[in-house]
């Protein structure tokens, strides 16, 4: 299967990339996708995850064509 996946915000930056190509494996979730990508990197605390535009918790399953967005936490006063 083959999923985009999209940075934004801080992560962006601190990735040093926008967005990129992933091929998981049947049964995989979003978590998996992110440790794949980022096997040097913690899962981030309150990241929000957008699976196809629609806000998902971590465990999500992934299906062939599916866009993923990682968002920072969003803080405001």
């Amino acid at each position: 299967m083959l999923i985009q996946v999209l940075y934004f915000g801080s992560l962006r930056e601190e990735l040093g990339r926008a967005g990129e190509s992933l091929a998981v494996p049947e049964g995989s979730r979003i978590i998996d996708a992110w440790h794949a990508l980022n096997p040097d990197q913690p899962w981030p605390d309150n990241i929000l995850c957008a699976l196809n535009q629609d806000y998902v918790k971590s465990v999500a399953l992934l299906h062939d064509g599916d866009e993923l967005a990682f968002f920072p936490p969003v803080t405001g006063g």
